[in-house]
């Protein structure tokens, strides 16, 4: 009895201290997303206070985003990376899923070789070839006015079929024998990716998305090596980086953080939205 009651205690012990440093991470974790919500209403102007929490509260920050338009025009700047980022994720989703659909399935001379190159050049970070990349679109008439914004889809989809790995491991467990039984059945290869195996992909086709969706997004280096000086065709992450220059951070400190807030209301509401999808595609998929 004595020794149950001690291993008891124990286990309570270790369950207090794991619960303690659970609650210290989370703290340390959401600690800057409650600084930057706070600054987002704080009525005091430029970057150095005197107190951390703000002495006024006010919604001027996020009303002047939309309305100051004169020297940063934050509404365009939101819409260009929203038509950026939902276009480059509709190619993105289909390159990549269609690539590693293609390698799970398909048996051809260049599929190993293939593979073994996309694994290679996996491993250089993408910002080496932005010079090379830009002299080409630069080549092509693609760094100018409004083609700047086809330039970047192109460049965020382009490539996204060289990340097949994770998805090609996804398809390898749904059996080959569906595909033959529906082959029997009269269905094309595209209608068994499209009607058979995606809805069998659920998590897959979820988790594309959101990366998808999320990398042109947050994109600042290769956005402002195509942007250069065309302020009409800035993204988000830009126009929050020219808030906090020299000349406007007095005036753009709190706007920058309320923009902050801003642009995180999309990809929260797009998981949110696919939360639900995502677990149903994990418990109703046939695996094997």
């Amino acid at each position: 009895m004595k020794k149950e009651q001690s291993a008891k205690a124990i286990r309570t012990r270790n369950d207090i201290i794991v619960h303690i440093v659970l609650a210290i991470l989370a703290v340390i974790w959401t600690f800057p997303i409650f600084w930057v919500v706070m600054t987002s209403f704080r009525a005091e102007k430029g970057s150095y206070v005197s107190s951390f929490f703000p002495k006024s509260f006010t919604l001027d920050n996020y009303i002047k985003l939309f309305t100051d338009t004169t020297i940063l025009n934050f509404p365009k700047m939101f819409l260009n990376t929203l038509i950026i980022a939902v276009f480059s994720c509709l190619l993105s989703t289909f390159f990549l899923l269609s690539a590693a659909y293609c390698l799970s399935r398909l048996r051809y001379k260049m599929r190993k070789p293939y593979m073994n190159m996309a694994m290679i050049l996996g491993l250089f970070p993408g910002f080496m070839s932005m010079v090379a990349v830009y002299f080409i679109l630069k080549a092509v008439g693609l760094t100018e006015g409004g083609m700047i914004r086809l330039a970047l889809i192109l460049c965020y989809s382009g490539g996204s079929a060289l990340g097949f790995q994770i998805a090609k491991g996804f398809f390898d467990t749904t059996p080959m024998a569906i595909d033959e039984a529906a082959m029997i059945d009269g269905c094309t290869r595209w209608q068994i990716f499209t009607k058979i195996t995606l809805p069998l992909s659920k998590p897959i086709v979820i988790y594309t998305i959101l990366t998808s969706f999320i990398g042109p997004w947050v994109d600042f280096i290769f956005a402002k090596v195509i942007c250069r000086a065309n302020a009409d065709q800035y993204t988000v992450a830009i126009g929050l980086w020219k808030m906090l220059e020299k000349e406007y951070i007095d005036n753009w400190y709190t706007c920058f953080a309320a923009g902050a807030v801003i642009i995180s209301i999309p990809i929260a509401l797009l998981f949110l939205k696919l939360q639900k999808y995502y677990v149903n595609g994990m418990s109703g998929a046939v695996k094997g």
